[in-house]
């Protein structure tokens, strides 16, 4: 673990060097206020600062307030060094956002038992940020396929229209739908249509540019919002995941199987913005059209009408 050491004394950073080093720390020691803000606002702060009271440029009571006012998920353990060890002095330091204290000269056992209790609380956080993380996964993600939920989906959509809707922007939707997917599910079970579904999500995320945005809407029924997409873009995109479906052979239950989709398109239009229901709807209406004229084949909602653009 990463220990800052900020004193402008040099023999107490050396000694403090020295005892952080045996107890097999990453120590990073600088000399001022200044150079501590430094370490303390980058990317890779350490998690344990111990911080001199008085400094050059930067008190340590001026770090603990500048770093507890930055908007951070990670949190950094402050320990004050100090000579002063009036009752209001101490106050002061805790309420300025540091953690603990260590009054010079120090003791080196209890500096590591203080940075050990540090520690405990560094390690505690992380993994209460793992813990968020996973719930918030849970929230948002499919839990079979991995992929955006519907609800998430739908945000993502409503949020693309609007900034689309702000800069006359492009963008595309598609929905899609497993062709004959009930009778998988019929013929071999729910598992093993469980299976060829999470499969099939995987290599779909892997063909999709960083920022399109696939969801599970429903069943066997997926939604791509595709920013940046006009009419012939969001074809092409359609035309390479329709591929990418057709291609897969699935590994299901010990059987091979093979599916194809059905596609429907719709793109935004700057010049007669709609709501994200709009650009669903004229989707769902292709899509339709794709399964009217017998599946495995992808339509586009145009002015013109429904066109087919497989």
């Amino acid at each position: 673990m990463k220990v800052l050491v900020a004193d402008d004394s040099l023999v107490i950073r050396r000694l403090l060097e020295s005892c952080l080093s045996a107890w097999g720390y990453e120590v990073v020691s600088v000399a001022d206020g200044g150079a501590a803000w430094a370490a303390l606002s980058a990317e890779d702060a350490p998690a344990i600062a111990i911080l001199d009271w008085m400094m050059p440029l930067h008190s340590g009571l001026d770090l603990c307030r500048m770093l507890r006012a930055l908007p951070r998920h990670s949190y950094t353990y402050i320990l004050l060094l100090t000579s002063k060890g009036l009752r209001e002095d101490i106050v002061e330091g805790l309420g300025a956002g540091a953690d603990d204290y260590v009054v010079k000269p120090f003791d080196k056992y209890e500096l590591e038992v203080r940075l050990r209790a540090g520690r405990r609380i560094i390690d505690l956080q992380a993994e209460l940020i793992r813990t968020q993380e996973a719930l918030r996964e849970q929230a948002t993600r499919d839990a079979l396929t991995g992929v955006w939920n519907r609800h998430s989906i739908l945000e993502i959509l409503s949020r693309e229209v609007d900034r689309a809707g702000r800069k006359c922007g492009l963008l595309g939707l598609l929905m899609f739908d497993l062709d004959h997917f009930k009778d998988i599910n019929d013929t071999f079970g729910h598992q093993c249509g469980d299976q060829v579904l999470s499969g099939l999500a995987g290599r779909l995320r892997n063909a999709l540019r960083s920022y399109d945005s696939i969801g599970r809407y429903g069943g066997e029924e997926f939604l791509v919002v595709v920013p940046h997409a006009d009419a012939d873009a969001l074809a092409s995109q359609a035309r390479r995941l329709k591929s990418v479906i057709e291609g897969a052979v699935l590994d299901a239950e010990g059987r091979q199987i093979s599916v194809t989709a059905s596609f429907g398109a719709s793109v935004f239009d700057p010049l007669q913005p709609g709501s994200p229901d709009t650009l669903i709807r004229a989707a769902d209406a292709a899509l339709y059209q794709s399964k009217k004229v017998g599946r495995n084949a992808i339509f586009l909602a145009s002015p013109n009408g429904l066109q087919r653009v497989d």
